[in-house]
């Protein structure tokens, strides 16, 4: 007969000692579940090794001594609580922790904000290589959430200004904490705006959005851990265009003569591809997986404008 959790749970404090006893028994619980993963992680391992990590105070890559070390009884404890929450609530582990690292560097999230997961990291590490003609000076992150997008633009291009827009006050409130934390207020700010509504006359080198885009239908089919995200940050629509439309109408009013456009559509790119076929969209190939993200130029806005303004 199949033991419930709060007894595996028990005997796991009782009996087990080391870091890899834990590693070992949470992977055996998630594999043992239905959770899903696509948080930040792919794989039960790290989901547990990123619990187990935080309950320890220590970095996300834990090294061998690290993990043939004993544990206190207060940190098997707290080791095991994450793991039960994990399975029996399914809020994701950033949701557990209120961290979720995103370009290698760690931001405060809460349920307010999307867990920062977006491929668009790599371009950032990247520094938009074969994507912009030169460093910008000026960069807005449209649809900020935690600002994940918009500080790590930061870091990458220490001489840029970089407006950080969403709608959220909610939103807004954990951005100005995460530039606070990250020591970026002299470059970050933080800006309420209807997509383009708070940054009237102004433009900008590079605009990069991931906006809300899933679709009715896959709104409905998420899994449980999708539910716990804030519907406005996810939901844009029957078809998951309604801000991406209004995104490509007025983005060429905001961008400087050489200045790029890069979006996030995900599964919505089909949706796009179908509704704009004369568009050339640039979707751009990722080396670390991610799909659905497409760079246009201000000259490329310009001149299909009348089909985006339909």
């Amino acid at each position: 007969m199949e033991l419930d959790l709060d007894i595996l749970s028990q005997q796991a404090i009782d009996e087990l000692k080391t870091v890899n006893d834990f590693l070992r028994w949470g992977v055996s619980r998630f594999n043992g579940s239905d959770i899903y993963y696509g948080h930040g992680t792919d794989n039960p391992w790290d989901e547990c090794l990123s619990l187990i990590s935080f309950a320890l105070n220590m970095p996300p890559q834990l090294n061998a001594d690290v993990l043939s070390s004993n544990l206190t009884l207060s940190e098997r404890e707290t080791i095991v609580e994450l793991i039960a929450l994990r399975i029996t609530t399914k809020k994701p582990a950033a949701y557990l922790t209120n961290v979720a690292y995103f370009v290698d560097l760690p931001f405060y999230v809460n349920e307010s904000v999307l867990v920062p997961r977006s491929p668009i990291g790599e371009l950032i590490r990247n520094k938009f290589e074969g994507l912009i003609k030169q460093e910008p000076t000026r960069i807005m992150d449209l649809c900020t959430g935690s600002a994940c997008i918009a500080i790590a633009c930061a870091y990458a291009f220490p001489d840029a200004e970089v407006d950080a827009l969403d709608i959220s006050p909610e939103a807004l409130s954990i951005a100005d904490e995460n530039i606070h934390r990250l020591d970026v207020a002299d470059q970050v700010v933080p800006i309420m705006s209807d997509v383009f509504s708070g940054v009237s006359g102004l433009q900008y080198d590079l605009i990069v959005s991931n906006p809300p885009y899933v679709d009715a239908e896959d709104i409905d089919d998420m899994p449980e851990e999708f539910h716990h995200e804030p519907a406005i940050g996810l939901a844009s629509g029957n078809d998951g265009l309604d801000i991406t439309r209004v995104i490509l109408a007025q983005a060429a009013d905001h961008l400087t003569d050489d200045g790029v456009l890069i979006v996030e559509v995900g599964n919505s790119m089909i949706h796009l591809q179908a509704e704009y076929p004369q568009v050339p969209f640039n979707w751009i190939e990722f080396e670390h997986g991610g799909l659905g993200v497409f760079s246009l130029t201000k000259a490329q806005l310009v001149e299909y404008k009348s089909l985006f303004t339909k």
